[in-house]
């Protein structure tokens, strides 16, 4: 993978010799992506006036050494007084620091994070940009944050479910943390096709009260001829639609991997964005944390759950080997949504985390297609260790799971069946009857009953009735007395946390209401 780097000594006619070539064409044909995913994208030339941008990082009045900026192409690193210097052109949107550690992140009025200044050069192609920066009051070594997967509100009714379930959902849980460093990010599909919608997610960031980063999905673009304008209004609210950041230990990155061509979208991540990704990750040391978040999954298993060869390119991303690459020296986490359902892949030594929404099954009833609840992650991070939960809208964070008496499932009859949502292989999800253990219960693929019951059959969901029952593997089943009087299901997690869901006798052969 090539990659030009702009250094802040660049002379003008070396910048030249190289602008034409800085950018992806305009267009570009889905076969070509699908036929080969890792060919560099067609280069064409363009017109674009080059700016030199020089600026400062400050803080209290001193200058903060060692800030990674960048135009989205090349990064620099701000000196021993804070300066920095970068050549860029007009094509460039955005000049914007990666922040630091230890100092609080920068907001719009609304809350969301505000870490860029457009590119405005005066007349002699010039252009000063200065970041101020707050430091924080404790250290940020440890520090969490909310991961909200597809709020995807498409009209008044929906924006209302967000205001009055979500949002007061996630004070709730603020408060418990104290005086903990908080963030948030939104996974993509801020939106359902409704830009106009987006001041409407502005102002619930701006309830929720913590500085919030936004990730570009399919259902927030402009729909137009090519990709390269598709995130325009998306960039009008929260700026670059790539970049990073950084909190106590960890690096993380926001990337776009929604591909627009067209009639419709491909999970694919630009060599742009990949050569940018390089040299931003050259200034993180090697075997430390980084999460990065996109919205399409970099691998999705449905193709694999419904006995296909291969993902759906709209649902995985082509080049995601090349990702799997640049992230191979770290501990390395991603974070998605997109599919409205929960699973954990490894993959390319990376463990990605596909995250339930919340909107659930398309704001059609309480849950996602896999009977994941509608609900949100959280994360805590302690030095370089992530800890992390899903935790449904309105319910407690102890409810990880749900236990369905036997004959929930006509394929199991005799069985009895556990949703353990955000299942892990390091999980241990154990049966107890009448208080005795009984053994591990056997995880297999299957279609979780309360989804079946809610979302199959003509007109059903009501409000989504193209929605279907999606078949997971985080379902476990096991074989119970007909004597039990009790039958109790105990998930234990990675870390050692036990949640517990019990069936009484009067409930062990009843199928759901």
């Amino acid at each position: 993978m090539s990659r030009i780097r702009f250094g802040s000594a660049i002379g003008r006619r070396e910048f030249l010799r190289h602008a034409g070539l800085a950018t992806a064409a305009a267009l570009v044909s889905p076969e070509t992506l699908l036929a080969d995913p890792y060919a560099p994208l067609p280069r064409i030339l363009r017109p674009a006036a080059p700016v030199r941008v020089r600026g400062r990082v400050i803080s209290r009045g001193r200058g903060v050494r060692n800030v990674s900026v960048t135009d989205g192409l090349s990064v620099v690193r701000t000196d021993a007084d804070g300066r920095y210097e970068l050549v860029t052109t007009t094509r460039q949107r955005f000049v914007y620091l990666s922040v630091p550690s230890g100092y609080r992140i920068p907001v719009n009025e609304t809350g969301t994070a505000r870490f860029y200044q457009p590119i405005q050069p005066d007349r002699r192609g010039e252009m000063n940009a200065i970041f101020q920066l707050e430091p924080l009051e404790t250290s940020d070594e440890n520090h969490a944050f909310f991961l909200l997967a597809d709020p995807q509100t498409q009209n008044a009714y929906e924006m209302e479910l967000l205001h009055s379930q979500t949002v007061p959902d996630l004070q709730g849980v603020i408060k418990q943390f104290g005086d903990t460093p908080l963030f948030g990010v939104s996974c993509g599909d801020i939106m359902f096709d409704d830009l106009s919608l987006f001041p409407d997610y502005e102002r619930d960031v701006s309830r929720i009260g913590i500085p919030f980063f936004q990730v570009v999905g399919n259902h927030d673009l402009v729909r137009g001829p090519s990709d390269g304008p598709s995130t325009a209004t998306f960039e009008r609210h929260f700026g670059p639609s790539y970049y990073s950041f950084n909190r106590g230990r960890v690096h993380y990155v926001v990337l776009d991997d929604v591909f627009w061509y067209g009639p419709t979208y491909l999970g694919y991540i630009t060599d742009e964005q990949l050569a940018w990704l390089e040299a931003d990750l050259q200034y993180v040391e090697r075997g430390s944390p980084v999460v990065v978040f996109v919205h399409i999954p970099l691998l999705c298993t449905q193709h694999r759950r419904h006995g296909e060869r291969s993902p759906r390119p709209a649902i995985s991303v082509g080049n995601r080997e090349a990702l799997y690459r640049l992230l191979e020296p770290f501990q390395a986490h991603v974070l998605s949504g997109h599919t409205h359902e929960t699973e954990h892949v490894f993959e390319g030594g990376v463990q990605e985390h596909v995250h339930g929404t919340v909107c659930g099954a398309w704001w059609s009833g309480p849950i996602c297609h896999d009977g994941t609840p509608n609900g949100y992650g959280i994360y805590e991070v302690r030095g370089e260790e992530l800890r992390w939960q899903y935790k449904g809208t309105g319910l407690d964070v102890k409810e990880q799971l749900r236990v369905y008496p036997r004959g929930a499932d006509p394929k199991a009859p005799d069985e009895i069946v556990a949703n353990v949502w955000n299942w892990d292989p390091e999980w241990k999800v154990i049966l107890y009857e009448d208080g005795q253990p009984r053994g591990a219960m056997e995880r297999r693929l299957g279609l979780d009953p309360l989804s079946v019951e809610l979302h199959s059959g003509s007109g059903k969901p009501e409000r989504r009735p193209w929605v279907e029952p999606m078949p997971n593997e985080h379902l476990f089943y096991a074989r119970v007395s007909p004597t039990a009087r009790e039958v109790r299901v105990e998930a234990t997690d990675r870390w050692g946390r036990t949640y517990t869901a019990v069936l009484t006798e009067a409930a062990r052969a009843r199928t759901p209401a």
